[in-house]
């Protein structure tokens, strides 16, 4: 798979995840009231993670594209948009399963998640060291 259909794919992704984001956010506020107030606050919590990451995932994937008009986005960039991917389903996508699927073996994906969040900041702090 080359870069670009990476990059490409991933912009789809922000695309749904926004979307998503923004429709969960909504029905959360409204008809999530029914659910446990343990539950809310859990769900409210990926949803912020989810929020929040998919937007650095779109800052990292605009870097990635601004700065190939002078060479292809580099290796590290794009293991931290991957990293980004990763962990917004890992993360997000375990305690939403969890939380309305009551599947709890899902959960233990969470701090992978998690892992690979933080893994994605790390790098995109290294290639701003490495190339800005």
């Amino acid at each position: 798979m080359t870069r670009h259909t990476i990059i490409r794919f991933l912009f789809v992704f922000v695309g749904i995840s926004g979307c998503f984001s923004v429709l969960f956010g909504a029905w959360l506020a409204h008809g999530g009231q029914v659910l446990a107030i343990n539950v809310q606050s859990t769900v409210k919590t990926a949803l912020q993670y989810q929020l929040f990451h998919t937007l650095a995932l779109l800052a990292s994937l605009v870097w990635a594209i601004t700065s190939a008009a002078v060479r292809p986005p580099s290796k590290i960039l794009l293991a931290a948009c991957i990293g980004f991917f990763v962990g917004i389903l890992l993360f997000s996508g375990s305690i939403y399963i969890k939380s309305f699927f009551s599947i709890a073996i899902v959960a233990k994906l969470t701090p992978f998640g998690g892992v690979s969040l933080a893994m994605a900041w790390l790098l995109l702090s290294i290639e701003g060291k490495n190339n800005l």
